[in-house]
């Protein structure tokens, strides 16, 4: 570089001179023991200004081209699919309907205090989501295999008058159950609440939650029953149900 620098500019005997004494220049030495002349000091001082200019443009773009090559598939010319992140799930109950399908065998055997299995969830509203957790008709079902936090909570509303008000003390049950391979439902969780409202009272009000974390693997479905569909289900910040998988 600099004996093209000498070659290409004319320069006065003093700067070609500058320029010998730079090229025989001894690593590890520095500017100011090799050149006592001012002028020399201020070339040197301009030549490594450039040279460093030049070496931070050309990692600059080196930089961003790596940048954009990670980012785009160049064999393929598509922008990758971005990471999935863990599994987690978070239903609310729907209000439409919700006795139809409850009892379905498809479910399986289930205990008698929790007989009705929920057969409707709602995915895909401001207070429910889901990712990387399949949903269908009632249940989760796992994708990937790890341990999980499973929980859920059933806000029950039990009038006075009908045929609720011949259950004097009634018993509300909340589970959670376990489809594997094996052919009937596994009881995870079970959550029993017994409570004698006033007879003047309109109606009772009782919430049950449980959660706890469990092994389990891909394929592996949850689903909720409980001991009555007398529920409060317009309010989906009452009842819900979900699951997410903890790293540990």
């Amino acid at each position: 570089f600099l004996f093209q620098l000498k070659a290409q500019a004319p320069g006065s005997a003093e700067e070609l001179r500058c320029l010998q004494v730079l090229t025989q220049q001894q690593e590890g030495s520095s500017l100011e023991e090799l050149i006592s002349n001012q002028s020399c000091l201020k070339l040197a001082n301009t030549i490594k200004a450039y040279v460093a200019t030049v070496t931070e443009n050309v990692i600059r773009r080196s930089a961003v081209k790596e940048a954009r090559r990670s980012y785009f598939n160049t064999s393929e010319g598509q922008v990758p699919p971005k990471t999935a992140g863990k599994p987690s799930a978070h239903l609310t109950l729907r209000p439409q309907s919700l006795a139809q399908g409850g009892n379905s065998k498809r479910f399986g055997n289930l205990s008698q205090s929790c007989r009705h299995a929920i057969a409707r969830w709602e995915d895909s509203t401001i207070h429910s989501h889901l990712q990387n957790i399949t949903y269908r008709d009632g249940r989760l079902r796992v994708n990937q295999a790890g341990k999980y936090y499973v929980y859920s909570q059933i806000y029950f509303r039990y009038p006075s008058d009908g045929a609720s008000a011949r259950v004097s003390v009634p018993q509300l049950v909340q589970c959670i159950n376990w489809k594997t391979s094996y052919s009937q439902p596994i009881l995870l969780l079970k959550g029993v609440g017994t409570k004698c409202w006033a007879p003047e009272a309109d109606y009772g009000l009782h919430a049950l939650y449980q959660g706890g974390l469990f092994e389990l693997k891909a394929g592996d479905e949850l689903f909720v029953s409980v001991s009555s569909l007398a529920i409060d289900y317009n309010d989906a910040a009452a009842s819900y149900f979900g699951a997410f998988r903890l790293d540990l």
